[in-house]
């Protein structure tokens, strides 16, 4: 099963797999070693906490991820040497179009608030962003809620594949464009996971690519939007249409387009041991063509078979690239936690 399946299939698809891993893990254990690598990150930009509601959601039967806290998390950033990291909601699950939920939007709300009151015990080490469906009918107003609390009104997580967002559906963009146009108006950082839903077989490449760059981020020209995931999903790098659309992206950032000025991307998860040589290559390749000055590190939840973020690190580290590469790299901090 791959790793991002238990945020983004449909909850039928879900429970059909088997996910004994999450069923016997200690998932957010860290793990017992030597002293923290000296070249670590400063920070991790792709983290996820899961309340005791989400866990229970995730929970197919065949068991699911355990509850991660921040004190949870802080254990794995100690272990790795890193210094702060992003807490990316994931309230939108709750308004999957995959589940009927009751109080849907309470629990949005609720999932969202667990993640700042979190990120609050642990002032100047971690960072909250709120999550929406942004296709849902009350995604504006929670917009605003967490927009205006301390805690929740640094950013916004969104998450096409889960969200079903399919880009080359005028309606769609449209929506989104409202979305984007409001987290700019109250300086929200926005993260976007831009891969297309794989459950649903969306159609995913260089054309909704185009769209991302050509009609929403002209609708948010004033925040940082991170392309979580280098616009994939994970793990490793074997998806050729994430590739076909991270292309696009990185030749407009080679052609110093304006519209990418405020465009970072995340490298979650796309380094692990599994990966060929060519796909390494490749994902070196891309790296280049963004600029490493753009490239954030991060790791992913701690849950399941997913590297924890000393590993993810270790991993990102057997790239072909030079030594003052992954050290720019380490050093980047999105404009949003400086």
């Amino acid at each position: 099963m791959k790793r991002r399946d238990f945020l983004a299939l449909p909850a039928a698809a879900a429970a059909a797999l088997a996910l004994p891993a999450w069923a016997h893990d200690a998932p957010v254990a860290a793990p017992q070693a030597a002293a923290p690598p000296v070249d670590a990150p400063l920070v991790d930009h792709h983290q996820h906490l899961f309340s005791p509601a989400m866990a229970r959601l995730l929970d197919t039967g065949a068991g699911g991820p355990s509850v991660i806290t921040a004190k949870d998390l802080v254990a794995l950033l100690d272990t790795a040497g890193i210094r702060r990291a992003v807490l990316l909601s994931v309230a939108y699950v709750w308004g999957s179009p995959a589940r009927k939920i009751e109080d849907e939007l309470a629990k949005v709300r609720a999932e969202n608030d667990f993640n700042g009151a979190q990120a609050a015990l642990y002032p100047g080490r971690l960072l909250a962003f709120c999550s929406i469906n942004p296709l849902k009918d009350y995604a504006l107003e929670e917009l605003e809620r967490c927009a205006a609390l301390p805690d929740l009104k640094h950013g916004l997580k969104l998450h096409f594949g889960n969200s079903d967002v399919q880009l080359e559906l005028p309606e769609h963009v449209a929506r989104l464009r409202q979305v984007f146009a409001a987290a700019n108006a109250k300086k929200m950082a926005i993260a976007v996971h831009m891969r297309a839903s794989i459950s649903r077989r969306r159609p995913y490449g260089a054309a909704q690519a185009r769209i991302f760059l050509e009609q929403l981020l002209p609708a948010a020209p004033d925040v940082t939007v991170q392309v979580a995931h280098l616009a994939g999903t994970g793990p490793g790098y074997g998806d050729p249409p994430s590739d076909e659309a991270l292309g696009v992206l990185a030749d407009a950032m080679a052609a110093r387009d304006s519209r990418t000025k405020r465009l970072w991307f995340d490298a979650a998860t796309m380094a692990n041991p599994e990966i060929t040589p060519p796909q390494r290559e490749q994902l070196a390749k891309r790296i280049r063509q963004i600029g490493t000055e753009r490239i954030l590190f991060g790791s992913d939840a701690a849950a399941g078979k997913n590297l924890r973020p000393r590993e993810s690190w270790a991993a990102f580290r057997q790239l072909p690239l030079s030594e003052a590469e992954f050290k720019r790299i380490a050093g980047n901090v999105a404009p949003y936690m400086r």
